[in-house]
């Protein structure tokens, strides 16, 4: 399946962006379980951190895709990973550049990767419906960026996919099959981002829309790739509301963001 290198490089310029501070939320009753474990792509192993509550009852799995700024030393994925998991989620941080042997991805090598990356995050799809704790039939994505691009890719392919929110990702159109149907999907999108322009959140809401898919389009006019303050908040409601509604369990107050950067 060909990638259109337009439409994935528009939102390919991988400087880091502003760091965004994780607010305090209200304590949990149960404590948080963090393990890092792996599983096999390509030949290589990829490491997963996963992220849940304590207790035996099966419930929904999330996939969090970070984005092009990779996982090295930045704490905001594995905030936002804690913050969805105290929801009632078991959430796995799939290390998807490992695949490629990369700790950021590299501008020069993003287009030949994205197939290698779309695969990895099957794999890891698979890989998550068999966790422990996991229930199979209710499990979603929540992508950053570039994670948001692999998100809308492999959510295409995925009927398991029930539910898939896109913070700011741009829209890999040439990855994406004509007769597919994406799951249900929030876009979260700054106005003023100059990294993957606001029109790529546009494009995804015709393209839903055009498969008359349940969808949230929320663009926030004054910020850039990345959101702060209120937005930031807004943000984090309107994403655990909707993985709420469309897979259940969780509660939707907010009161922790989701310090999501990519």
């Amino acid at each position: 399946m060909s990638i259109s290198r337009r439409n994935l490089l528009i939102g390919a310029a991988l400087a880091a962006s502003p760091s965004i501070h994780a607010q305090e939320g209200k304590p949990s009753l149960m404590p948080l379980m963090e393990q890092r474990q792996s599983f096999r792509s390509g030949g290589r192993a990829i490491a997963v951190e996963t992220f849940q509550e304590g207790g035996s009852a099966p419930r929904p799995a999330v996939l969090m895709l970070h984005g092009a700024d990779g996982l090295g030393g930045h704490g905001q994925y594995r905030e936002g990973a804690r913050s969805v998991a105290r929801a009632g989620y078991q959430v796995h941080l799939v290390h998807y550049l490992d695949r490629t042997g990369e700790r950021r991805a590299s501008f020069s090598t993003l287009f030949q990767n994205f197939q290698p990356w779309m695969e990895t995050v099957h794999d890891a799809l698979a890989w998550a419906s068999g966790h422990d704790g996991a229930d199979p039939k209710r499990i979603g994505i929540v992508g950053i960026s570039l994670g948001a691009a692999l998100g809308l890719a492999v959510s295409s392919a995925e009927p398991r996919i029930r539910a898939l929110v896109n913070y700011f990702g741009p829209l890999p159109q040439g990855a994406i099959a004509k007769d597919a149907r994406l799951p249900p999907t929030l876009v979260l999108h700054g106005g003023m981002d100059p990294i993957v322009p606001v029109s790529n959140a546009y494009a995804i809401e015709a393209l839903l829309r055009q498969q008359n898919v349940p969808h949230e389009v929320k663009i926030y006019p004054e910020q850039a790739h990345g959101f702060r303050g209120e937005a930031e908040r807004d943000a984090t409601r309107r994403s655990l509301a909707f993985l709420q509604r469309h897979l259940g369990s969780g509660q939707a107050d907010g009161s922790t963001a989701l310090p999501m950067n990519g």
